[in-house]
């Protein structure tokens, strides 16, 4: 975001449009503002809108003294945000994402977050991304891209760790590249041996509680854990 030299003297300004945000339940746009404020006007919410530009190291600055940066435990997650009655053909962040809430694809805007958790128990927000379907990324791509620009900024991550979306091979090998520590999730039909020359779908491998050693196709070797969740096993 810009950095004031003077005081505003805007109508709209951050404060106002995020308090806007967390209390209009339905309608989010520049006409419903001005309405609820009589004194607002729609230009003057717009030319905030298009004034301000908040990044994720904007976001990164504000918390970042709030957290030890050593040690801690980076976490990806992404959600979608809804947007039913949007055509993905005339908005720019709106497109079809797979969501966990719904167990289908959606139209909505998806968030992508890292999440950062120290040794004394605080935790916030980093980075985050809004997937654009113009920059011919994947989700894997902009969590690769945030974790090395939050090292970057200062952050020692000690592990990183994520669901089964983000434990593709070139996540593993990056992070191991990066030195850090992972905890991902894995899909139940992920190829392992226990075995030389033997592979199989980690479902069908018998795993104690402690975890076990097996060996990652096309990866190494790592310890595979198995907790029982609801209907089916987690890996």
């Amino acid at each position: 975001m810009r950095r004031l030299s003077k005081p505003s003297t805007a109508q709209c300004n951050s404060s106002l449009y995020t308090l806007f945000l967390l209390s209009e339940p339905k309608y989010v746009s520049c006409v419903r503002l001005s309405e609820i404020l009589k004194t607002l006007s729609h230009d003057s919410v717009n030319r905030f809108l298009l004034r301000e530009r908040y990044t994720p190291k904007d976001l990164f600055d504000e918390v970042k003294g709030n957290l030890l940066g050593t040690a801690g435990t980076l976490s990806v997650d992404d959600s979608v945000e809804d947007k039913p009655y949007r055509d993905p053909s005339k908005s720019a962040f709106v497109d079809y994402f797979w969501s966990g809430k719904h167990k289908r694809s959606v139209k909505g805007i998806n968030l992508i977050t890292l999440y950062y958790s120290d040794t004394v128990g605080n935790s916030y927000p980093v980075n985050f991304r809004i997937y654009d379907k113009q920059e011919n990324k994947t989700k894997n791509d902009y969590f690769r891209e945030m974790v090395l620009e939050v090292i970057a900024w200062g952050l020692e991550p000690a592990w990183v760790t994520g669901d089964s979306w983000y434990s593709s091979l070139e996540n593993l090998k990056f992070l191991r590249n990066e030195g850090v520590g992972f905890l991902f999730g894995i899909a139940n039909n992920r190829r392992v041996s226990v075995e030389r020359g033997e592979t199989l779908p980690v479902k069908d491998v018998e795993i104690p509680e402690d975890g076990l050693m097996v060996y990652l196709k096309a990866f190494g070797w790592v310890r595979v854990f198995c907790q029982p969740f609801k209907n089916e096993p987690r890996y």
